[in-house]
């Protein structure tokens, strides 16, 4: 699953994030706001034009990512809310 497809206030953890070839500048930017293995993540909201952009909490902290951006990131179920 990847966060883009997550649903609202549905808690998982981060596996990875998708390069798309090498310096993935996207990429790397995700890593850097804490898009990482073991990450706690969920979607908090979502924007009203074709539901963009998400709002999503990483931690303690909240960032707007475009569906496509979220896309990349990689998830697991998060077997402590199951």
């Amino acid at each position: 699953m990847t966060l883009s497809d997550l649903p609202g206030r549905t808690p998982a953890i981060v596996e990875s994030v998708q390069d798309h070839g090498p310096n993935d500048a996207i990429a790397r930017r995700l890593r850097e706001l804490g898009f990482v293995n073991g990450e706690e993540v969920q979607i908090v909201a979502k924007g009203p034009m074709g539901a963009e952009p998400l709002l999503v909490q990483v931690g303690f902290t909240r960032f707007a990512l475009r569906r496509s951006e979220a896309a990349r990131v990689r998830l697991r179920p998060n077997g402590a809310s199951a």
